[in-house]
């Protein structure tokens, strides 16, 4: 098994508030691929407040199917401030698994996005 840390980021997301933005899709085939989310930061450029929604698209199944949840929802970023998502916890996306980001004002949000892909 290889073992391949990442950055994935994204400037000004989403394009167009209402509209989520893909950060980041799974690394390959839904039950053998798979990565570790390691941290999401997220970083309100803007002026004044921003909310800010992250989901988890999912439709790999192993024993169970699973469905598409939030991780964050509607959570307000002080304008010139940083959110770190998840701090301290681990998120496994599977192989065809995606993950969006969406926010009130468009181009607002800057993301960083630290992943660990796991392959065979």
């Amino acid at each position: 098994m290889a073992n391949i840390f990442k950055l994935k980021t994204n400037a000004a997301m989403p394009a167009s508030a209402g509209t989520p933005l893909t950060l980041y899709t799974g690394p390959g085939a839904a039950n053998t691929h798979k990565a570790i989310v390691l941290g999401l930061i997220l970083c309100n450029k803007h002026t004044s407040q921003v909310t800010v929604s992250v989901t988890l698209e999912s439709n790999t199944s192993d024993t169970e199917t699973n469905e598409n949840i939030s991780l964050l929802h509607n959570i307000p970023v002080p304008a010139g401030s940083s959110l770190e998502v998840l701090a301290g916890n681990k998120v496994v996306i599977q192989g065809t698994d995606v993950m969006k980001v969406d926010c009130s004002v468009a181009a607002k949000i800057d993301a960083a996005l630290s992943i660990m892909e796991i392959t065979p």
